[in-house]
């Protein structure tokens, strides 16, 4: 796990600008605003949780990062520098997304899927030796937690500077839950892959993340170390019980 030996306040131990930012950011559907004032920091080989109740504006949050949604105010930045591009030039530039959706060719075998997509087969199968056995099999023969593997590797393999996952694990079973997760860790500590982690398995996330911010009705409510917010599991449980108050 990425342990800077000197840490910012943030998290990132480093001088350098993040690989990804926003400031002040307000971003919503329309004119309505979902998020307020949100302030996230990625850096290189950082993992960094993104926590809250459904409707939090956890999702919104990763779709104006990416550039999907035009900020209403504030901005994002990449390595410092403000962003204003569009996601399909985003993703060129090395920012990549992974979701729940499973984005696989379910027609097409293992090697296939990771061929389309320009994965290095190589570092994929690396990250995740099992889909190695599978590699000429057909996608939509395998299970849930094997496609999503799959969609993880086909993202990894690339080989981006930024992942941004959304709820990449839902409905899978914690041990699927966990390698997923585990993946997500070594490509961050031995690629230098920055990572904005959406997670609906609290514990989970925090046992992988370096940095963590919770979200509540579109604010930054809580945030500190991944240490730090598991010493605070109480406060976090309380602060989404809290948001049918």
């Amino acid at each position: 796990m990425n342990q800077p030996t000197a840490p910012a306040a943030d998290g990132t131990g480093s001088h350098e600008p993040p690989l990804l930012e926003s400031r002040g950011l307000h971003a919503g559907y329309g004119p309505a605003s979902v998020l307020r004032d949100v302030e996230i920091k990625i850096a290189r080989g950082q993992v960094v949780a993104l926590l809250g109740p459904n409707g939090a504006g956890k999702t919104t949050t990763v779709h104006t990062l990416a550039g999907e949604i035009k900020p209403l105010k504030g901005e994002v930045l990449r390595n410092g520098v403000r962003d204003t591009s569009p996601l399909f030039r985003r993703a060129r530039q090395g920012l990549a997304y992974v979701g729940e959706d499973r984005t696989v060719f379910m027609t097409l075998t293992v090697a296939e899927n990771l061929r389309v997509a320009r994965a290095n087969t190589d570092h994929a199968f690396e990250l995740f030796p099992e889909l190695k056995r599978l590699a000429g099999r057909r996608t939509g023969l395998l299970s849930g937690g094997e496609q999503q593997m799959l969609a993880l590797a086909r993202v990894l393999g690339r080989g981006p500077s930024v992942l941004l996952a959304d709820e990449l694990s839902l409905g899978l079973a914690p041990l699927v839950v966990d390698r997923l997760l585990a993946a997500v860790r070594q490509a961050a500590d031995e690629r230098e892959l920055g990572v904005l982690l959406v997670e609906q398995h609290v514990e989970k996330a925090l046992k992988y993340a370096d940095y963590a911010y919770v979200l509540r009705r579109g604010e930054v409510i809580i945030e500190g170390s991944g240490a730090d917010i598991r010493g605070r599991l109480d406060e976090v449980q309380d602060s989404y019980l809290s948001v049918a108050d």
